[in-house]
């Protein structure tokens, strides 16, 4: 006596859900590129081949404007704060950080006096510091 199924086995894959993964990730991926804080003002980083991977949560960017003035920036905004104000400004912004870090940017023709200065505000709060630089 021969057994004889009735259902077959269909061999169609359904591509509804490969679809909807490809489109949740284009969707993760638009969403996280914009999060990206990128530097507002235009400044001319020096070169370096060393790169580092850690990201800062807070950025200060120094301007020069060629007369001996400087002015000082907070996560990219376009207003200008003294060198004074910049201290209680990242106190203030990494107090919740668990490892706070932040990054200097600074055109290359801003004396390292400027930049130390920064460092000197990173060491007084022990925080941990980035000198941002672009790829040979």
């Amino acid at each position: 006596m021969a057994i004889k199924r009735t259902t077959r086995v269909s061999s169609e894959i359904s591509m509804s859900s490969m679809t909807d993964i490809v489109f949740l990730l284009l969707i993760f991926f638009l969403v996280t590129s914009t999060l990206v804080n990128p530097n507002a003002l235009k400044l001319l980083l020096p070169q370096s081949t060393g790169q580092v991977s850690a990201k800062a949560t807070v950025s200060v960017s120094i301007k020069d404007w060629g007369d001996d003035t400087y002015t000082y920036h907070v996560n990219g905004s376009q207003d200008a704060i003294s060198y004074e104000e910049v201290e209680e400004q990242l106190v203030e912004l990494l107090q919740t950080e668990e490892d706070p870090t932040f990054s200097i940017y600074s055109d290359e023709s801003v004396p390292v006096k400027e930049v130390v200065g920064m460092m000197n505000i990173a060491k007084r709060n022990h925080y941990k510091v980035i000198l941002a630089t672009r790829p040979e």
